[in-house]
């Protein structure tokens, strides 16, 4: 009669576990992590840009060394912080997109230097660099955006009924999405 039981009861639990969508939450997990993972590989495909970037202005005569130390730590900054997908919350997240803003900025002053290099600005190693540095952000911004889509639908399925019963419990918690900076809601103003 026990044995009976206890078949009865893995059974049940089996039977509980496969209509209660938790192949379905783990499957939105395992999403928001690769994901998370695209978004930290266009992360570093920039911060490997940046040293050659740095080698090739440095070619440039005279060029504002301040510039490029500032560049130099922003990216070591940016490196430094590793989030993992289970980490993904509003906090965790702001601190990282804190690290990323100053290489962000650093990069923004650079460039902005160099446009009194015209040399510089001439070379073709600096022009593919520019390139790649563009179409690195906008993989950045893709990446963002498939992120945040991801979590969007983990967030809504372990919300809805009857998941909501028991999702927490099963380690299934909300994610954190990308948002946009303060302020960025206004336009920068433009002087000729």
């Amino acid at each position: 009669m026990q044995q009976i039981l206890k078949l009865s009861g893995i059974m049940f639990i089996a039977l509980f576990l496969s209509s209660c969508g938790y192949n379905s939450m783990v499957e939105k997990q395992e999403q928001v992590d690769k994901t998370w993972a695209d978004v930290e590989a266009q992360y570093q495909r920039r911060a490997d840009l940046v040293p050659n970037l740095v080698k090739t202005v440095k070619g440039s005569a005279n060029f504002e060394q301040e510039t490029l130390t500032a560049v130099i730590e922003a990216r070591s900054d940016a490196t430094s912080i590793k989030l993992s997908a289970d980490d993904l919350t509003e906090e965790n997240l702001a601190k990282f997109e804190a690290a990323q803003g100053k290489l962000t900025s650093s990069l923004s002053k650079l460039l902005v230097s160099v446009e009194r290099y015209p040399d510089l600005k001439s070379t073709q190693a600096f022009q593919d660099l520019m390139i790649q540095l563009e179409g690195t952000e906008n993989r950045i911004t893709k990446a963002r955006g498939d992120f945040n889509q991801a979590v969007g639908s983990y967030n809504a399925y372990i919300k809805k009924f009857p998941q909501v019963i028991y999702s927490g419990a099963m380690g299934f918690d909300k994610k954190a999405y990308f948002k946009a900076k303060e302020g960025t809601d206004t336009a920068p103003s433009v002087e000729f």
